[in-house]
């Protein structure tokens, strides 16, 4: 989110794992990490060459935050019987709830999938920072 978050802020321009890595303190091995994660989920686009770099595929708005914890984790599943991906449980034959998390997990999903990248952007870091104002709400 974080990541995302940051390259939302400056639109179309192409940015580097360096640049992310700085301007969010996050260490630049993990972010190379999640945009890789995120290009494979289409929701960068890698740019090679001397010029390249990263970008958003497609505008914040547009990205929701069921795509990015998709992107990231996988398909959301709040139990390992969700949708019947873990069948064989070993509590399946007396478990009082067996089926029921099918309704839970999509109300869930809905919800997430109304909530956009721009959402969870705090309203200055919406736009890049003109030299000499704060950097991430500090001074």
């Amino acid at each position: 989110m974080v990541v995302l978050a940051d390259m939302a802020r400056y639109g179309d321009a192409l940015t580097s794992a360096a640049s992310i890595a700085g301007r969010t303190r996050i260490s630049e091995p993990t972010v190379a990490k999640v945009l890789k994660m995120l290009s494979r989920a289409e929701l960068v686009l890698s740019v090679r060459g001397a010029a390249g770099g990263y970008r958003l595929a497609r505008e914040a708005v547009r990205i929701s935050v069921v795509d990015i914890i998709e992107a990231v984790e996988g398909p959301i599943a709040l139990t390992a019987c969700v949708d019947g991906a873990e069948p064989d449980c070993a509590l399946g034959a007396c478990c009082g709830v067996r089926g029921r998390w099918d309704a839970v997990n999509l109300a869930l999903r809905s919800a997430l999938e109304g909530v956009m990248l721009t959402d969870m952007m705090r309203p200055e870091f919406k736009r890049p920072r003109e030299e000499g104002e704060a950097v991430y709400g500090r001074h």
